[in-house]
């Protein structure tokens, strides 16, 4: 038989309760819906009665609340654990963390925290096997009050989570006072079905929860589709009827047998990197992104998806087309390349993953702006991945517009081009030289007539060593290449070359890039003919 006992009947039968393990332990697991291995479990008050049966905890325990009892019902349950797992460690059976909750009443109470730790230490049971679970309600007894409940937890060892996230009025607030280790959110948001406004609510969360370092538990879990639909945004840790009610003791230890066990992992793996003090607009890793490095950008990126977090304005001028931050961290960077360049950007991303070193290249894009419509604007990036959580990573970028530089490379890589097609036909010999390496490429006439090699070393020497510029010029030629290096832009001058001393129009042109740097001097030397005077 089972019937409802009224207010007077469980006050009056609470001591019996506790004395005859009328009130006992249930315990549900926690799960890796990616893995099926068993994370943890909650503990669970239930209560029956000899004569009335089971009790609903949505009846007995705001009576307990009301009349000041929940505080040494907590205890008990909380002892009750302690037993337990103790009682595991003992007979060799595997042990997993198990939370119990700790009602916004027992905050009132300054020994609570004392008389738990005294508990667990009575019992010898490492801290790491016993979690505390507190509601967001908690936080209507003052922020303050709780603030200092958890640091006092934290100092003891003991994992806190926040249960039913999402269920109050000021889940926001609570999330940024409050220093929890674990979010178990309120799937009541999935109530009406699997997306729609609850969805975009409870993906926020997740979101907002990982950037935190703070792992995420759905709880109230009942359907298949409600957990793949968590996993799908980041949500593996799962607590519910689809995996399992709350068992007895019993039961439980029968799950422990036949279950793998893995721990919880942290969100986000940083890489020299403090997620706090990053979205800390004081921080000193502040300070630098916005400041101190060019133009540079955090972006997350899962399931072929990137997602814009953080720019700073140097990024913003590098991007230019006058966009606002806010249509810079909606877009999607995917849609402004072809094919090409999301193979080519996509590539660099998965070396920068792999690697964990610094990746660049370069990629076209198109961009639309409301401003100034659209444009073609080339971007070199140097990427690196700070952050890994699953199948999610968080890179790092740092940018810079070679539009310009690209284009007015092409402009000479053309000329250049047809120039060298036309000296096939011609008494003309083109090169160009790589100003920082000092390696020379020759074209296909120079390495045909004078023999020399498609790639020259240490420019000029080896050229000065078999002759080809005559030693009375050597040390002319070798203040032309110093003049180069120095950003002159253009040399010229009729010398004599080879062993034959055979006079020849030389010329240089330097390219520069955007800043003004030398790049490369492309040579070229024309057979100087009769009528043209010699300047030597």
């Amino acid at each position: 038989m089972e019937k409802r006992m009224s207010e007077q009947e469980l006050i009056g039968s609470f001591e019996e309760a506790l004395n005859y393990g009328h009130i006992f332990a249930c315990y549900q697991p926690k799960i890796n819906h990616s893995t099926g291995r068993m994370i943890g479990a909650e503990a669970l008050m239930r209560w029956k009665h000899p004569v009335f049966g089971l009790q609903y905890p949505s009846d007995f325990i705001p009576v307990l609340e009301k009349n000041d009892l929940i505080y040494k019902a907590d205890l008990y349950i909380f002892e009750t654990v302690c037993k337990f797992q103790r009682k595991c460690l003992d007979s060799g059976i595997p042990i997993v963390p198990v939370s119990c909750n700790m009602s916004r009443f027992d905050i009132y109470h300054d020994d609570y925290v004392d008389n738990i730790e005294a508990i667990r230490a009575k019992y010898d049971v490492p801290v790491k096997f016993m979690h505390i679970e507190i509601t967001e309600s908690s936080a209507i007894g003052g922020m303050e009050l709780v603030s200092d409940v958890l640091n006092r937890l934290h100092s003891y060892g003991y994992m806190v989570e926040m249960d039913d996230f999402g269920s109050g009025y000021s889940s926001l607030n609570v999330l940024k006072d409050l220093d929890v280790d674990v979010i178990k959110l309120d799937m009541r948001f999935l109530s009406g079905g699997i997306g729609g406004r609850g969805g975009a609510i409870i993906n926020a969360m997740v979101q907002m929860a990982k950037w935190l370092d703070t792992p995420v538990i759905a709880e109230g879990v009942e359907k298949l589709d409600q957990a793949d639909y968590m996993k799908s945004i980041g949500c593996s840790y799962v607590q519910g009827y689809l995996y399992s009610k709350p068992v007895t003791e019993d039961e439980f230890i029968e799950k422990l047998k036949t279950t793998d066990f893995e721990p919880v992992s942290p969100v986000i793996e940083m890489d020299n990197m403090d997620a706090g003090k990053f979205w800390d607009p004081d921080s000193m890793e502040t300070l630098v992104f916005n400041n101190y490095v060019g133009g540079a950008a955090i972006f997350s990126f899962l399931d072929g998806k990137i997602e814009m977090l953080r720019v700073n304005d140097k990024y913003m001028k590098e991007i230019g087309m006058n966009m606002t931050e806010q249509e810079v961290l909606s877009c999607q960077p995917w849609d402004c390349m072809d094919e090409h360049n999301k193979q080519v950007y996509s590539d660099a991303l998965s070396r920068a993953a792999e690697t964990g070193e610094e990746i660049t290249c370069e990629t076209w894009r198109t961009i639309c702006s409301k401003t100034c419509g659209e444009d073609k604007i080339c971007i070199r990036s140097a990427i690196r991945m700070i952050g890994k959580a699953g199948e999610q990573y968080l890179f790092y970028v740092m940018v810079r517009n070679i539009t310009n530089e690209k284009k007015n490379f092409e402009t000479l890589y053309d000329s250049e081009r047809r120039f060298r097609f036309a000296s096939e036909h011609a008494n003309v010999y083109a090169w160009e030289v790589d100003l920082s390496t000092k390696q020379m490429r020759p074209c296909f006439r120079c390495m045909r007539d004078l023999n020399v090699p498609p790639v020259v070393y240490d420019y000029p020497e080896p050229l000065i060593e078999n002759g080809i510029f005559p030693p009375d010029y050597a040390d002319m030629y070798r203040d032309w290449m110093k003049q180069l290096e120095q950003g002159v832009d253009h040399l010229e001058a009729i010398i004599p070359l080879t062993v034959g001393r055979v006079p020849f129009h030389v010329r240089y042109t330097t390219e520069f890039d955007e800043n003004g740097k030398p790049l490369k001097a492309y040579g070229s030397a024309t057979l100087v003919v009769d009528g043209e005077d010699k300047k030597e």
